[in-house]
């Protein structure tokens, strides 16, 4: 089966990308960014690069099409791409709040519209959306991103009602903080940057972040035929974060 993964340029995109290709499959790796798509591709060892803004309607309209032309048929789509900005509402700018849904919202709408409309035809397909616990909880200092999450639970659940009977499954994913190069960013604005990340690792059960890899697991798993029996759920991957 061929899986596309957008945000495969860095972070739980890269790590789910190089899973699949460890597992067998055929991979398209998409993201905005063409270095970091050249990195992840040298990492997993072989796969199908598009550089496309998930954004841009015409841009995925194009992708899918280039797609079609190379006789490359999407059975797995991973709607991994997305973006944070810490800051409560009264903090958060029109601008912030609007790219935040372009991205994380916006972008995975088109992406599953384009899908779909392969996967339909075919009678099969597998979505996994990659939301967050900020979806399922108030994280303080995360308005926007809090309310875009929520919004990829409730489009999950959507597509799963309109489309189990066509044979889609569709689910999402709800990691809590994973240590990535946006747990980086995040933290490059607080004064106390390594008070900042003890604080940030004590939120979890567990006493640490978790890492991209295991995020990759839970991805392939809600791929495989092993979770045939979940459509329209939410795994929740938090080291206990959401149990308290």
């Amino acid at each position: 089966m061929a899986v596309l993964v957008t945000g495969a340029g860095s972070g739980i995109g890269r790590a789910i990308a190089e899973r699949f290709v460890r597992d067998g499959h055929e991979v398209i790796g998409v993201d905005v960014s063409a270095a970091g798509l050249a990195g992840t591709a040298a990492a997993a060892g072989s796969m199908h690069t598009v550089e496309c803004d998930i954004r841009d309607e015409r841009a995925v309209i194009e992708l899918f099409a280039e797609l079609d032309r190379s006789g490359r048929a999407v059975s797995v789509l991973i709607n991994n791409a997305g973006i944070g900005t810490a800051a409560t509402i009264v903090a958060t700018t029109v601008e912030q709040w609007q790219s935040m849904f372009d991205v994380n919202c916006l972008g995975m709408f088109l992406m599953c519209r384009a899908a779909l409309a392969r996967m339909l035809p075919a009678g099969a397909g597998v979505i996994v959306n990659v939301s967050s616990v900020a979806g399922l909880v108030g994280l303080r200092e995360r308005a926007a991103y809090c309310a875009s999450k929520s919004a990829v639970i409730g489009l999950t659940r959507a597509i799963a009602v309109d489309h189990a009977s066509d044979g889609i499954r569709c689910n999402a994913i709800a990691p809590g903080t994973v240590d990535t190069p946006w747990v980086d960013r995040i933290l490059s604005d607080k004064p106390d940057k390594e008070q900042a990340r003890r604080d940030m690792e004590r939120r979890q059960l567990t006493g640490r972040m978790g890492t991209a890899q295991e995020v990759a697991a839970g991805v392939a798993f809600l791929a495989s035929p092993e979770a045939s029996y979940m459509n329209g759920s939410v795994l929740i991957m938090d080291g206990g974060m959401t149990a308290v």
